[in-house]
Parts: structure tokens; sequence; C-alpha cells
């Protein structure tokens, strides 16, 4: 008896979920995004916000982010100068897809298996 197996194009998908980690899977990411996800906040608020990270990789972070089209970065002239940071459509679309993904992480991975 043949067996009915969908078909698909698995380098699309791979390719797709490959550069979605290859963003999100970096360490920060993902805490950034969820902290900016109630409401914009400026580097100084990120920084407390995201307990343990440096400037150096926050600011690399912010950048990689809003490169990718998920975080925006505002400039308000003052003074003083103020810079804010908050998620762009994209972003936001992101907070529900990155909640279901940790749900699903704590009720089937074990960490002690992934070590």
């Amino acid at each position: 008896m043949a067996e009915n197996v969908q078909v698909h194009s698995a380098a699309a998908c791979d390719g797709a979920i490959s550069l979605a980690f290859t963003l999100l899977g970096k360490r920060w990411n993902g805490m950034i995004i969820d902290v900016l996800g109630s409401q914009p906040l400026t580097f100084v608020a990120l920084r407390r916000a995201v307990t343990g990270i440096s400037d150096a990789v926050l600011s690399d972070r912010l950048s990689e982010l809003a490169a990718a089209g998920l975080v925006e970065r505002t400039v308000s002239n003052g003074p003083p100068v103020s810079v804010s940071y908050e998620l762009t459509t994209a972003g936001k679309r992101l907070i529900p897809v990155l909640k279901q993904l940790g749900t699903w992480a704590s009720e089937n991975l074990e960490p002690a298996r992934l070590s």
C-alpha cells in the first residue's frame, strides 16, 4: 500500500527557519523583543530591563534587530537628545510566536536532555 506523503519545498522551508533562528537564536534578542513588546524604551531603560547585557552587546543586538526590520530607532532632538527603540509591525507580530515557542519548549524539552 502506498503511503500518502505531502511533498513540500524543503529548501525554502529550511531556509526560512534557518534565517529566523540565525537572528532569534542569538542570546538576548528574544528578551529584547519581549521587553519592547510592552512599550518603546530608551537605551538605558532597555539595559536595565535586560539584566546582564553589556552596552556593546545591547547596541549590537539593537542594530541587528533594526536591520532585520523588527525594531525602529527614533531620535528626538531634545534637549537633551534622546534615543528610543520600539517594535515595528513585524516585531509586534513576532511576540505571540515567541510566546508559543516558549510554551512549547517548556512543555516538550527537558533541559537535562539538551546538555
